[in-house]
């Protein structure tokens, strides 16, 4: 399974050479996992900059996933990641989603660099 972080997933759907690296995880619909909060960040992204039918459209793919609801023992287990390693709620939410469903977390973002479960890649041009 797989989960890839909102920025990566902002940088697909806008088709940037930086996305492009996020294809394989991203076009695999049936092994990845999307947080609803994940879904809140692109599809806001989305819209202010590419207007509301693209963000439609992007939650119409989005929706066509494994979507994962916040429930009180991932909340519970993103408290404590967030404190461990220093994450604003968001993130540790995503990654507490990520190790609860054993998924590879696909990201860009350095502060998730050198945790498990992780394909950091850094936001240079490829």
């Amino acid at each position: 399974m797989n989960l890839v972080d909102s920025s990566a997933l902002i940088e697909y759907f806008m088709d940037t050479p930086l996305g492009a690296r996020f294809a394989t995880a991203i076009e695999q619909r049936d092994k990845l996992i999307v947080p609803t909060i994940v879904i809140y960040e692109v599809t806001k992204r989305i819209r202010t900059q590419l207007g509301k039918d693209t963000s439609d459209t992007v939650l119409a793919e989005l929706l066509a996933t494994n979507v994962v609801a916040l429930d009180a023992k991932l909340a519970c287990s993103a408290s404590r990641i967030s404190t461990d390693h220093k994450l604003a709620m968001a993130d540790a939410i995503i990654y507490a989603t990520a190790r609860h469903y054993d998924a590879t977390l696909w990201t860009q973002d350095e502060h998730f660099n050198g945790l498990p479960g992780v394909r950091y890649f850094p936001k240079t041009s490829t």
